[in-house]
């Protein structure tokens, strides 16, 4: 039985982000094809390491250190050295610790890497952590075993730029196909009703566009409402900025982690527009399309790659305009169409049941046991 260890998240079951979910996912699908998956997760400062069980995947809790901004990197290193025995193989989740990766490799250990998109690109690191990240991303192409790419523009990228590194091999992220019927109750105590709003789902940054996605709806100026999803009340100048728009056609609901209440948003929505313009697959475009919601996307490769002819681009506010102004006058017939080849595109390509088999076929190749057909694209 394949001893595989997943880290690099706060924990299963998922309450935070991408990571967690895409960890939940694909450790509850390995161990039901019969491998032996723990999750490294973040406990509560000063208790004692233990583990727990859920849906068959041991979690191990791991207390972490208090070290300011440098917490993150000092829990993964706790997580890899707890790791350095006892597994098959070590998948980290994101480069931030990849001068650590090397621990869990003196034991015979296969170590993979998730390239994690550009994190180094994001506005909101300094230069330093800028060129931190963007070190580890290269040390990563040499500590790693294998590097793991969510979207085929990351997987080209990293081939051209490290050739002699470790192989990168492409498996894309997934997404659930919701059959929750839009609850008209939820969205009238948002102040909200089906079919009548825009919807973002967004970390307030530059890299996601938000002001951009703004000065569009603004240009437009007409019918529809924008509502905005994501914590604005943090004290940046973009924030800032960013609240100096609110209105009645601008609404901030503010941070929403609640799974079936993010599903209602995004199925109650006329469109949904997807300013992320860093990394490469991103959950939240996913799961925009699985909901069945029209897309409209920042026009980038790796947004392309997801949503194909499925969807809408802009790349300047005068785009997003127009996209709003033919997305008002369409037909019911030709939304219902555009939302359907969302969720086609999401079943074919984003199931969740292909992306655990892809990395169930790439681990028993890795570690020298039978494969069965199909697999990730090296």
């Amino acid at each position: 039985m394949p001893r595989i260890a997943i880290l690099g998240t706060r924990g299963i079951p998922a309450r935070y982000g991408g990571f967690e979910t895409f960890a939940e996912h694909l450790a509850t699908g390995l161990t039901q094809r019969g491998m032996d998956v723990t999750v490294y997760a973040e406990a509560e400062s000063g208790s004692p390491m233990h583990d727990t069980i859920y849906n068959g995947v041991r979690v191990r809790h791991v207390p972490p250190w208090s070290l300011g901004r440098a917490s993150v990197i000092a829990y993964d290193v706790q997580c890899l050295w707890n790791a350095r025995k006892n597994y098959d193989l070590v998948y980290m989740l994101g480069y931030g610790a990849a001068w650590a990766c090397w621990i869990p490799r003196l034991s015979g250990a296969i170590v993979w890497i998730n390239l994690d998109g550009l994190e180094w690109a994001r506005s909101k690191w300094g230069p330093l952590v800028r060129w931190y990240l963007r070190f580890m991303e290269v040390l990563s192409a040499r500590v790693a075993n294998r590097a793991i790419a969510d979207a085929k523009a990351i997987q080209l990228r990293y081939q051209k730029l490290y050739p002699s590194g470790a192989p990168c091999s492409f498996i894309a992220y997934g997404a659930e196909l919701p059959s929750e019927p839009i609850c008209d109750a939820a969205l009238v105590s948002m102040g909200l009703v089906s079919d009548g709003y825009l919807l973002v789902i967004a970390r307030m940054e530059p890299e996601n566009h938000v002001v951009e996605i703004i000065q569009g709806h603004e240009l437009w100026g007409k019918g529809l409402p924008l509502v905005l999803v994501g914590d604005v009340h943090v004290h940046t100048a973009y924030c800032e900025r960013l609240l100096r728009w609110a209105s009645e056609r601008v609404t901030f609901l503010g941070p929403i982690y609640d799974a079936a209440l993010l599903h209602v948003l995004r199925r109650g929505a006329r469109a949904y527009i997807h300013g992320h313009s860093v990394g490469g697959t991103n959950p939240s475009l996913l799961e925009g399309m699985a909901s069945g919601c029209q897309v409209i996307a920042h026009d980038n490769p790796f947004n392309r790659e997801v949503l194909g002819d499925a969807g809408a681009y802009f790349g300047t506010v005068q785009d997003l305009a127009r996209e709003l102004g033919e997305l008002a006058g369409e037909t019911p017939d030709l939304r219902r169409h555009k939302r359907d080849a969302n969720i086609q595109r999401v079943r074919e390509h984003y199931s969740w049941s292909q992306v655990t088999s892809d990395y169930a076929s790439l681990i028993l190749s890795d570690i020298g046991l039978d494969v069965p057909s199909g697999g990730a694209s090296a």
